[in-house]
C-alpha cells in the first residue's frame, strides 16, 4: 500500500476507512476519498497507538491497522519473546512489538550484542527513546527549539550540523539518532547513505541496525556500567544525559525478571 494522506482517493482509501472503523475510529462513509473525516479518524487512531499523530498513513500506521502483512513474531534470540517484551513495555500496543521486535533482535545478533545485558540495554533504550516501539522522528520541543526560533534550531552548528541543518538531522529511529555526523558514521557502518536520505533511519530494519551500531560503538563502556548495575551511566552513554532514565530503569529491571540469559541461545 502506498502512503495515503488527505486528498488521496481510490480503493486503498476504502480499505483504510473500513480498517479505521473496525478499530473504533469512524471516518464517515467508506467512499474512497481521504477527506476531513478520514483525517480526523487517522489522527485519533495514531494518538491511541502512541504514534506521531500527523494524519499520514505510512508503513507504521498501515501496519498497525492491519493493512499490510505483519512479519511472524519469531525472534532470533529464544527467550526474548513478544510476551516477555510486552511486560517491559506495559503501555505499548502489542502489535508494534510484534512488528518490530524480530528486526531489532536480528540487528543485535548481527552485531554480536546478543548477551542478556546488551539485549536488555537495547530494549530499555527503545522504551526510553520511543516507548511506542516504532521508529519515528523526534518531535519539536523546548529541548531542540529556541523560543520563537526555527524548528530544531538548537541542533544547528552542533553534532556535525551546519547552519539550518538541525531539522534535517533531528532524532530518528529507535535510538533517536541525532546530528549529521552520527548519520554519516552509522550510515556508513550499516551500508546506507543516511546523509542524502535521513528518513531511511525510520525504516524498521534500518532503525534496528542503527540501534545496534550505536550500542556497538559504545559497547565496552556500556558493559562496564552494566556490570556494576550502574544504569544511570549506561543510559548517559546513549542519551548524553538522563532523559527517559525512569523508563529505561523500569524496562531494564522488568527485563531482568522475564528474559533469560541469552549467551548461548543465539541461533543461525
Amino acid at each position: 500500500m502506498t502512503t495515503l494522506r488527505q486528498g488521496s482517493t481510490g480503493p486503498d482509501v476504502v480499505l483504510l476507512q473500513d480498517a479505521l472503523r473496525a478499530h473504533g475510529h469512524d471516518p464517515g462513509n467508506s467512499d474512497g476519498s481521504f477527506g476531513p473525516g478520514t483525517l480526523a479518524a487517522v489522527i485519533a487512531f495514531q494518538s491511541s497507538q502512541g504514534m506521531v499523530a500527523d494524519g499520514v498513513v505510512g508503513p507504521n500506521t498501515a501496519g498497525a491497522l492491519g493493512l499490510t502483512d505483519q512479519p511472524p513474531a519469531v525472534t532470533s534470540i529464544p527467550g526474548v519473546t513478544v510476551d516477555a517484551v510486552c511486560k517491559m513495555f506495559p503501555a505499548t500496543p502489542r502489535g508494534n512489538i510484534e512488528r518490530h521486535l524480530p528486526a531489532v533482535l536480528d540487528g543485535l545478533v548481527d552485531a554480536s550484542l546478543a548477551d542478556r545485558p546488551m539485549v536488555l540495554m537495547a530494549l530499555a533504550t527503545i522504551r526510553a527513546e520511543v516507548e511506542c516501539f516504532l521508529p519515528i522522528s523526534e518531535g519539536q520541543s523546548r529541548f531542540n527549539t529556541s523560543p520563537g526560533g526555527q524548528p530544531f534550531d538548537l541542533y544547528d552548528n552542533r553534532l556535525g550540523n551546519g547552519p539550518g541543518e538541525g531539522a534535517t538531522f533531528r532524532g530518528r529511529g529507535f535510538v533517536q539518532l541525532t546530528g549529521k555526523s552520527n548519520y554519516q558514521v552509522h550510515g556508513q557502518r550499516i551500508g546506507q547513505d543516511l546523509v542524502s536520505n535521513p528518513d531511511l533511519a525510520n525504516d524498521g530494519v534500518i532503525a534496528s541496525k542503527l540501534l545496534a551500531s550505536f550500542l556497538k560503538a559504545n559497547q565496552a563502556a556500556i558493559q562496564k556500567a552494566l556490570a556494576v548495575d550502574d544504569l544511570k551511566t549506561a543510559r548517559k552513554l546513549v542519551n548524553g544525559g538522563s532523559n527517559g532514565l525512569d523508563r529505561f530503569e523500569d524496562a531494564y529491571r522488568i527485563g531482568q525478571t522475564v528474559i533469560p540469559d541469552a549467551k548461548s541461545a543465539v541461533t543461525g
